[in-house]
């Protein structure tokens, strides 16, 4: 079977599938026991990222329970960081810190490691299509740069990335010398996934939304069409879903400015808005992730709504987030029966 009959790949390609294929972002994650159990053999979360054996068994989990139509890698944004030796950690029940990045050492930061840093990544691709039934899509990722860059400035998530945003502000060159460097390597990690077998590509702007019009041109849209030039530059044919999460207003426009393939949309996009975005290609989204932990009832409300408004054009059913740990399984097997015309 080539991959274009892979049904994402249909979707990404502008074709119309109904029902509508689903992957859920996070779906390898806490809220699966068997996930909970593999994570507890490695010695910490970017052990898990980086060992093949436990990076290939965790992206398999919940394809084996629910038969996405999509496997994403499992991995994590913060690994071109580590890459640049960044003091990447994660912290249990507080997230990932870094080393806070100063002005000075944006200069000096080197990426020529990078690849064999991350050649376990790769060989985690390259085994995963191997073992992943046929008609299922394999997607690779990264984070986009603005996204990488804020944990590397602030040395942690923090309320609206404030420390990044006055950065960018007040460090306009090096702000931008920082995100050129991130969206280089990003395009390079990006090749390599789909050398190792990747059939398309996600990249996660997690924190577009905190950013104003002008803020929001210069860090998010300018980086990720730049990634996108250069590895179609490469592969002409590469497909990419862009996730500019709460964008808002400025979803408008981003898909023809960075020229990606589809538009990953977070849930507080009105339906009515997804619409007039879809007229432009693919979409993909964007269910609350806490309708599923909510139960049935609220999860067919919200499946029922986004397939009247989106099932008659190119669509790829998501959350408009990642799923949370608190998340019933069963209650994803809804979803994904519902969607599915199941149940």
């Amino acid at each position: 079977m080539m991959a274009t009959e892979r049904k994402i790949m249909k979707v990404l390609n502008g074709e119309t599938v109904t029902p509508p294929p689903i992957w859920i972002m996070r779906q390898a994650g806490r809220y699966l026991p068997e996930y909970r159990a593999t994570r507890a053999t490695a010695k910490g979360f970017l052990d898990l990222c980086y060992t093949p054996d436990l990076a290939v068994e965790v992206t398999l989990q919940p394809i084996r329970r629910y038969g996405f139509d999509a496997s994403i890698l499992f991995s994590d944004i913060l690994v071109l960081p580590d890459a640049l030796k960044r003091g990447v950690r994660f912290v249990e029940g507080e997230g990932p810190r870094l080393d806070p990045i100063t002005l000075e050492e944006i200069s000096l930061l080197d990426p020529s490691g990078m690849h064999e840093h991350l050649a376990p990544v790769y060989e985690t691709v390259r085994r995963l299509r191997g073992e992943l039934p046929e008609e299922t899509t394999l997607l690779g990722f990264c984070g986009a740069p603005w996204t990488v860059a804020t944990y590397m400035i602030a040395g942690r998530g923090t309320p609206d990335q404030a420390p990044a945003r006055l950065f960018g502000y007040r460090e306009r060159a090096a702000m931008e010398k920082l995100l050129d460097l991130l969206a280089d390597m990003s395009a390079d990690y990006l090749l390599r996934q789909l050398e190792a077998g990747a059939d398309a590509l996600q990249v996660f702007d997690s924190w577009a939304g905190v950013l104003d019009e002008e803020t929001f041109e210069a860090f998010c849209v300018k980086p990720v069409a730049r990634i996108v030039e250069k590895v179609r530059a490469v592969r002409p044919d590469a497909k990419i879903i862009g996730f500019p999460r709460a964008a808002g207003a400025l979803y408008r426009g981003y898909r023809e400015k960075t020229q990606i393939d589809a538009l990953g949309l977070d849930w507080t996009v009105p339906l009515s808005f997804a619409v007039e975005l879809q007229k432009e290609g693919p979409v993909q989204g964007n269910l609350d992730p806490l309708r599923v932990v909510a139960g049935k009832e609220t999860i067919r409300d919200g499946v029922d709504r986004i397939l009247d408004a989106l099932g008659n054009g190119p669509l790829i059913f998501n959350l408009g987030h990642g799923i949370t740990p608190d998340a019933d399984p069963e209650n994803v097997g809804y979803m994904v029966d519902r969607v599915r015309g199941k149940a």
